[in-house]
């Protein structure tokens, strides 16, 4: 192996992470992507442990892959048995891929310990089953399990079981810190006296039980390492695995060993959050590179240097990895975090426009109450709207009601919500039922205002979160609700906030400027008009 190349195991060991089960259609999905991002190796599973990932390796081969080898996961042959006999071994033939993966014991406590057998049998065990696999025809990766563990406790035998692996044909032999503890300076030491011992091509399989596996896996890369392997997201049992979401940037962009093409890198952001979505897990917001936070900025002064020059606070240009910039607001914004905002939107404002002084104090006071713009974008655009005095209400609240009832100690507990809006003077009466109060409000107004605005059908609310802003207060503390909604037909989603005493009218709050938000985006023309009034607004004064 001259090129460094990249495994990717999210689908095996990612897969071990708590509260990750992905259905073999999920599988097939994460592949595809995988492959189209340009990873070299795409671990499918383990055959031998579960139908599931049986299912996945005969489906995976109906897929047309463009560059990624699928690789079938197993141990060596199990002890005192012949490896045809071996049914694990059986099931890794039967998935039938070009490559397999092989793990093995190099700590010599786990091979008395935990599979029972004597450490001469063990190096058998390796060394019949490399061979064993290569007469087969497959290219055979060797993944040495706590390779470094055992190195420290009985260094000889380590060094041993890889020796056996190399000598039966291994084309790689993965070094492994199973556990997760390893230093990098512990690293270099024993990969250097690997390098000088082993001639195969090498690996690096390490977790991050103690911080460090990215570090770990970028310094193995700088040594001359063939292979790095590891997971999106860094999911993983316990801490997680190397995080490739980091190491591909870090090699591409710090160190000038490019794995992946340009335009494939930009798509790992997009990578990142798909993976995420089918592991039904949030995005990691302050994840490097793809995290949500990773190109946030939030004080006045970080955000006018910005403006100026995007590197005084950034180290790489966000595009690299198709992530984008992001202005936060708070009572911490300055000018410049107003007047990026307005330019994000076509908005003709300048720092001494009064209009940016009327947003700012408005945001401040706003803040003191208790609201958050950080995680509401849309809440404070609309703000920018209103302070131009462009901004026209889609519709006037006559008045709603909500009752919520339960009926005995077992009975159901049942929402109902009546509400009465105008638009263009004309007058809607609705009434919904949800699962709780803010559901059924939410679902009154939508049927007053589908009859009008039938777009709304393509709007969504995906998120609902509560926080209590003074818990001194009990329950009569002033809340603050934030909703994310999503249209899925333009994949774009935004966040609104609303703050009150009553958790009812803060939801309201935030639940129109959602929807009024998301209305005004899907209508290009108006969005004109509102750019147009804009500059015509300006040139009045």
């Amino acid at each position: 192996m001259n090129r460094l190349t990249i495994y990717d195991t999210t689908l095996r060991d990612g897969a071990q992470r708590e509260g990750i089960s992905f259905s073999v259609g999920d599988k097939i999905r994460i592949t595809q992507r995988l492959d189209a991002f340009g990873i070299d190796y795409i671990e499918g599973g383990w055959p031998g442990s579960n139908p599931k990932d049986i299912d996945y390796f005969r489906k995976v081969r109906q897929c047309e892959l463009k560059c990624a080898r699928i690789t079938a996961f197993s141990s060596t042959r199990r002890p005192d048995i012949r490896i045809q006999d071996d049914i694990n071994i059986q099931a890794l033939l039967a998935a039938d891929t070009g490559t397999v993966t092989i793990f093995g014991k190099s700590w010599d406590f786990h091979v008395t310990e935990a599979i029972g057998t004597t450490l001469e049998e063990n190096l058998d065990m390796i060394a019949d089953t490399v061979a064993f696999m290569k007469e087969m025809g497959r290219e055979v990766i060797y993944d040495a399990e706590h390779f470094f563990d055992g190195y420290r406790f009985n260094q000889d035998y380590a060094m041993a079981t890889i020796r056996a692996a190399e000598k039966a044909g291994a084309d790689l032999i993965v070094i492994c810190d199973t556990n997760g503890g390893l230093m990098p300076f512990t690293l270099q030491d024993v990969l250097s006296h690997v390098q000088s011992e082993i001639k195969a091509p090498l690996g690096i399989h390490v977790h991050n039980d103690a911080g460090m596996a990215v570090a770990n896996s970028i310094i193995a890369a700088r040594m001359g390492i063939s292979q790095i392997q590891g997971t999106i997201n860094g999911y993983g049992e316990r801490c997680g695995n190397a995080n490739l979401c980091t190491i591909i940037p870090n090699l591409q962009l710090k160190l000038n060993m490019p794995v992946v093409h340009p335009d494939q890198l930009e798509e790992l952001t997009e990578l990142s959050r798909f993976v995420a979505e089918l592991a039904n897990l949030g995005p990691l917001e302050q994840q490097p590179y793809v995290g949500a936070n990773a190109f946030a900025h939030k004080g006045g002064i970080h955000v006018d240097a910005v403006m100026k020059h995007a590197n005084t606070y950034e180290h790489v240009e966000p595009q690299l990895v198709g992530n984008k910039r992001r202005i936060l607001i708070s009572e911490l914004s300055g000018k410049s975090n107003v007047l990026f905002k307005a330019h994000e939107n076509d908005l003709d404002l300048t720092k001494e426009a009064p209009e940016t002084k009327i947003v700012l104090e408005k945001l401040k006071e706003l803040e003191h109450q208790g609201y958050q713009f950080e995680g509401a974008e849309a809440s404070f655009e609309l703000l920018i709207w209103k302070a131009f005095k462009t901004h026209r209400r889609l519709f006037e609240l006559e008045g709603f009601r909500t009752i919520v009832e339960k009926r005995g100690e077992n009975g159901d507990i049942i929402s109902e919500a009546t509400i009465k809006v105008a638009v263009d003077g004309r007058e809607y009466l609705t009434a919904g039922e949800g699962n709780g109060p803010v559901h059924a409000l939410d679902q009154a107004l939508r049927k007053a205002l589908e009859q009008v605005f039938p777009e709304l059908k393509q709007i969504k609310l995906v998120d609902y979160k509560v926080r209590v802003l003074d818990g001194r207060d009990g329950t009569g503390a002033r809340v603050r609700v934030l909703v994310e909604s999503r249209n899925e037909k333009k994949r774009k989603s935004w966040g609104t906030v609303g703050v009150s005493h009553n958790i009812i009218e803060a939801s309201w709050l935030a639940l129109v400027d959602s929807l009024e938000y998301g209305l005004m985006c899907m209508s290009k023309d108006k969005m004109k008009d509102l750019r147009k009034a804009v500059r015509k607004f300006r040139m009045e004064e």
